[in-house]
């Protein structure tokens, strides 16, 4: 038996996803790691750990990582939801489909995986959960209108969640990124960071892994902002 703890990282093949697996490995987590292309799986062979090929809006795939990840640890110390970007578009002119898909993206990704870990982490005595969001989720922006609706939701529902599971030690808490340098952004949008800079992928990862540990074992039900002061919500 070993000490270090476990964590299933949805969406890492690239991007934040990335970043983060990333991150937890240099921690010592052993990790199972997934994503809908092959780049989880390259992740996985250069870290030494788990991958599964799948979507995150798939109910399926999602309980075939929870499985994947009790049968080789017999436990699942932490969740981190991250996953793809729904469609933008004016606001009158997204269509229904587009909203579903962004709802089975954003939201029920979420209330599938919870359902699949919470049993598991409430029989071993406690676990955590962190759900990479964005800043449009307090801050609702036209050029994002199904994420910041949807991630609005998120918000809601992680507070409903930390009120209904707390008592079995599982935490949950959302981390809402900003501009990060694995994406182009335009002039005039730096102008508005008060840093004046893009986030660096190891200040996000650190963030994910303190709210995973035992020394943010009284936060729960939060929105964390990592965003350079980008989001002016109070």
């Amino acid at each position: 038996m070993t000490d270090q703890p476990t964590a299933i990282v949805t969406a890492a093949g690239h991007g934040l996803g990335e970043g983060i697996a990333r991150h937890l490995a240099s921690r010592g987590y052993r990790l199972l790691l997934t994503s809908n292309g092959g780049g989880a799986e390259a992740l996985a062979r250069e870290l030494g750990c788990l991958s599964l090929r799948g979507s995150v809006t798939d109910p399926a795939h999602l309980a075939a990582a929870a499985e994947r990840a009790v049968s080789a640890w017999g436990r699942i110390d932490a969740v981190v939801n991250n996953t793809g970007h729904p469609a933008q578009g004016a606001l009158l002119e997204i269509g229904d489909d587009a909203w579903y898909d962004g709802l089975d993206l954003l939201l029920l990704n979420v209330v599938r995986m919870a359902r699949l870990v919470t049993p598991v982490m409430a029989r071993q005595g406690g676990g955590a959960i962190v759900n990479i969001s964005t800043y449009v989720a307090e801050q609702p922006d036209l050029t994002f209108p199904v994420s910041s609706c949807l991630r609005g939701a998120l918000s809601a529902w992680v507070k409903l969640y930390a009120d209904a599971h707390g008592r079995d030690g599982i935490r949950m808490n959302n981390v809402l990124p900003g501009a990060f340098a694995n994406y182009a952004i335009t002039p005039e949008r730096l102008e508005r960071i008060p840093l004046r800079r893009q986030g660096q992928m190891h200040e996000l990862g650190r963030v994910v892994a303190f709210l995973l540990s035992p020394e943010a074992g009284y936060v729960t039900g939060q929105n964390i902002r990592v965003d350079g002061g980008l989001g002016r919500a109070l």
